[in-house]
């Protein structure tokens, strides 16, 4: 297996690992021979993971491309969340009090190099808290109130270290690239009772209300209790045996916390937090499907740190995207040098990295819907008038869409089935719509989406009720088979 430290510079940095080559994050993103490379090892030490910066990229793209990656992108969003951690801190409490038995400081500070923490009294919970948030190096505070408690957990990065961490650090890396440790914890449950999550102030939610009804009654016709709950009811998740989210999903916002913390809490859930952060990034996408072989428009990837752009290969106009757009917005044709160097501005306030795409003008595009590894329905969703868009987005919200029709899933192409299958099996074994460009017989993936919309009298035109009722019926035997 190949190893690689990836960071920002590392001229900077001296580690001298036998077999480890250390490279640029830049060096990372753009050379050919890695993103086709197999059985790779990347231990990314950039010095930022936050949301979309270039550290966050090397743990997605890293994952993109089948790589073993530390730490992975769901590690690093866990972060986001430090309420969630603490709860997570309640499952292991009796090895916090017995390591700090006896301990008459009140407030403990711990640094954790790949679960080496310098000192034997510590070293159980040290691993402990590496295994569950693998990450090359952590800081823990523990404070002491009426008992000893989790108060921090965060990463850090090298320029946080002294020269004497940063030899210890250089140390436990090297052992660590000998040996393998991963653990993984979950949490059964009994219950039979669906959340279906929503919000009611959307515009543009995945479901219409209509649809919302008929999921309810499919649910029930499965065999669950069924309730709607909105952002407010976080606190009652473990009031549930599965989650079924119907609103517009981000890694940045409540919906990823949501899934997280169902997945946790041995909940089945649509749809789950990795699906979710590997479909709602558009960059991830375009390097996974590249990496293995899947069909695209022709792509590049813009870095915010490289002064000229790299789409010479990409004749005008070409799509320029923001990684986490959704229902078409964060989307632009760019017809020329002028109009990309206005957009870039714009787009590179929240993220690093961008994906320049060519234009496929068609008049309609495809939408697969699948679930458990199975198509669901087929979708033609056309251009909205005088537009090149399904979706076309004037001011403020105001938005018109183009017409759909629904084909039986036996009629639809079988290499527009054969492309989508393909595609999401690379995601996960949840729901998703796959959407497609068909140019000269021959199809393309623009997006897999989690949390595909399913409105009444569009999606269900063909099956009816029974697209409701499976969705159901594959949650229910989920959860029998936990």
């Amino acid at each position: 297996m190949s190893k690689l430290i990836v960071t920002e510079n590392p001229k900077k940095w001296n580690f001298n690992i036998p077999g480890v080559e250390v490279i640029s994050a830049r060096e990372y993103f753009a050379n050919e021979g890695l993103r086709h490379l197999n059985k790779v090892k990347v231990i990314n030490l950039c010095k930022s993971y936050q949301y979309q910066s270039t550290g966050y990229y090397v743990s997605l793209l890293a994952e993109a491309r089948g790589h073993k990656v530390l730490p992975e992108a769901s590690t690093i969003q866990d972060f986001r969340y430090p309420a969630m951690i603490k709860d997570d801190a309640q499952d292991f409490d009796e090895v916090i009090q017995k390591t700090f038995k006896g301990n008459k400081e009140t407030k403990v500070e711990l640094r954790i190099y790949f679960g080496f923490t310098g000192s034997a009294h510590t070293t159980k919970l040290g691993l402990l808290l590496f295994n569950l948030f693998q990450t090359p190096i952590l800081k823990v505070v523990f404070v002491k109130k009426e008992k000893w408690a989790l108060e921090q957990l965060k990463p850090l990065n090298i320029h946080d270290l002294s020269e004497e961490e940063r030899t210890t650090l250089s140390n436990q890396l090297g052992l660590f690239l000998t040996k393998k440790m991963v653990v993984r914890t979950s949490n059964p449950r009994r219950k039979f009772d669906l959340a279906i999550l929503v919000n009611p102030e959307d515009d543009n939610p995945p479901s219409d209300a209509k649809a919302l009804q008929k999921f309810v009654k499919a649910a029930e016709k499965t065999g669950f209790n069924t309730e709607i709950i909105t952002k407010n009811d976080y606190a009652r998740l473990t009031q549930f045996d599965a989650l079924f989210i119907r609103e517009t999903t981000n890694v940045n916002n409540h919906t990823f916390r949501f899934a997280k913390k169902a997945e946790a809490e041995g909940l089945v859930v649509f749809d789950d937090p990795m699906s979710i952060l590997r479909c709602t990034n558009k960059v991830y996408l375009n390097e996974l499907m590249t990496s293995n072989k899947i069909p695209v428009p022709k792509s590049t990837i813009i870095s915010k740190d490289k002064a000229t752009p790299d789409t010479e290969k990409l004749e005008f106009p070409f799509i320029l995207k923001e990684p986490d757009g959704a229902f078409s917005r964060g989307v632009k044709k760019v017809k020329n040098e002028e109009e990309l160097k206005a957009l870039l501005k714009g787009f590179f306030k929240g993220s690093e990295l961008l994906i320049a795409q060519e234009f496929m003008p068609t008049p309609f595009d495809w939408r697969v819907g699948i679930i458990n590894n199975e198509p669901l329905y087929v979708c033609r969703y056309y251009m909205a008038r005088d537009h090149w868009q399904i979706v076309n987005w004037k001011e403020g919200d105001k938005h018109v869409e183009g017409n759909a029709d629904t084909l039986a899933v036996e009629q639809a192409p079988v290499g527009l089935l054969q492309t989508a299958l393909k595609a999401t099996k690379l995601i996960g074994n949840g729901l998703y719509g796959v959407d497609i460009k068909e140019v000269n017989g021959k199809f393309y993936v623009i997006e897999v989406n989690d949390n595909p919309n399913i409105d009444s009298g569009v999606e269900d035109k063909i099956i009816k009720n029974k697209l409701y009722e499976r969705i159901m019926e594959i949650m229910l035997e989920r959860i029998k088979m936990k």
